[in-house]
């Protein structure tokens, strides 16, 4: 089982008065938790509002709302590529394309009227290469035995997961690596060209395709499932009523349509759309500093937007923001949901799978120029053909990491089984 799959089954929260009944088996909710994580959100908000601009401000509060939106509807890439993968079950893959298309089509809106409230917006396109396929692959690879993926790793950790955080701590590491060996990656090994669909066919011409193709995959999906008669999605316990809008769980399409206005809003807001792992790079990068590292002098920090990072504080970088923001949100839910919890025991196996998986990660996001955010998600939805490139590959690294899952720990989806 991953770990944080085992969120999917904590119990819901019991409430009454205007909501109506819910399940009197279900937890209730955790209101100290609760008053922490508000007290976090208020405190995080005031410190950005102290070094940054109202526009990072409101960028944190969408991040905030990023973490809710991910653990209600607890939308997963690394365990619906594992149901994919493992017994042909692709409804998670579905609300993937859902998000992907919703994301896509505000994009080219945005995109196309070039106004953001932070200034020109630009979408996130990467170069088609060598590090796009390496970096993809070790980032498929690693989110499976690692647990979960970028996204996934913030608002597990968030919801007290303990054996996410070895996988956050691996991320970090990973990504100093990449920062180091940046000049072998971008000078060394041949870059290919920057290909993007909207350049070559205008913003509706990219919608089309982008839609088509959604549409498309979300069939084969369907084909794949008959075929292998893949075993119903295991439903997480929901509140009922009203309730459940604050208290979750939310069906994933839910999710996907909120995950795919979320970015768009980043999108609007900020200027550049929502990503996650080259704060892991800083966060580790800043340590370094502290303790007397001289990591300015490295290539990768030398390149002025990563420069202007790390001369500055956390709190005025923007995918900093973004990141505490989904823990912090993803706190608030798990405890009015009744299900943040602290694993006090972690078995060995599980924490080793947890630090390598997160270091494979790392690196591969650094390599590939994102992670299933920054690369998959924000990449196709900016008609970017290294994001489809990337969903390709780690698609690939998914089945190799699927059968390294075993020697940590870990079970994986049978056919035999009643619910995946």
């Amino acid at each position: 089982m991953s770990v944080v799959g085992d969120v999917l089954r904590r119990p819901l929260v019991d409430g009454r008065a205007a909501f109506g009944p819910l399940d009197r088996s279900a937890a209730p909710p955790q209101w100290p938790v609760v008053a922490v994580g508000v007290v976090l959100a208020a405190l995080l908000l005031w410190g950005v509002s102290t070094v940054a601009p109202w526009t990072m401000v409101v960028t944190t509060a969408l991040g905030l709302a990023l973490g809710f939106v991910l653990f209600h509807s607890r939308f997963g890439f690394t365990s619906g590529w594992r149901q994919l993968v493992s017994v042909g079950q692709g409804a998670a893959l579905r609300a993937h394309m859902l998000m992907l298309g919703v994301a896509s089509v505000l994009f080219a809106v945005i995109l196309g009227s070039g106004f953001a409230l932070a200034g020109d917006p630009k979408g996130l396109s990467n170069p088609v290469g060598i590090g796009l396929v390496v970096g993809a692959f070790l980032f498929g690879v690693g989110m499976q035995v690692g647990g979960s993926c970028a996204s996934g790793t913030l608002f597990a950790v968030g919801s007290g997961q303990s054996a996410i955080v070895l996988t956050l701590f691996g991320f970090i590491v990973g990504s100093i690596f990449a920062a180091l060996t940046f000049t072998f990656w971008q000078q060394t090994v041949p870059q290919g060209p920057t290909i993007n669909l909207a350049q070559l066919l205008g913003y509706p011409g990219a919608v089309a395709v982008t839609i088509v193709v959604l549409l498309g995959i979300s069939a084969l999906t369907y084909v794949v499932a008959r075929r292998r008669s893949a075993p119903p999605v295991e439903r997480p316990p929901s509140a009922s009523g009203a309730w459940r809008i604050v208290r979750g769980s939310w069906p994933m399409w839910v999710g996907a349509l909120a995950l795919g206005v979320l970015n768009a809003a980043v999108l609007f807001v900020s200027a550049q759309p929502w990503g996650v792992t080259s704060a892991f790079a800083l966060w580790g990068s800043k340590i370094l500093g502290f303790l007397g590292v001289d990591v300015a002098s490295w290539a990768y920090w030398q390149v002025p937007a990563n420069a202007k990072s790390l001369a500055g504080p956390v709190l005025a970088d923007r995918v900093s923001n973004l990141d505490f923001g989904i823990m912090v949100g993803a706190l608030v839910a798990s405890a009015l949901g009744g299900a943040f919890v602290l694993h006090r025991r972690i078995p060995w196996k599980l924490a080793l799978g947890s630090v390598l998986g997160g270091i494979a990660m790392g690196y591969g996001a650094r390599l590939a120029g994102g992670c299933n955010i920054g690369a998959y998600f924000s990449g196709i939805a900016s008609f970017s053909l290294h994001g489809w490139i990337w969903g390709a590959v780690a698609l690939g690294g998914t089945w190799v990491g699927l059968r390294l899952r075993p020697l940590f720990g870990l079970t994986n989806p049978k056919p035999t089984d009643s619910i995946c």
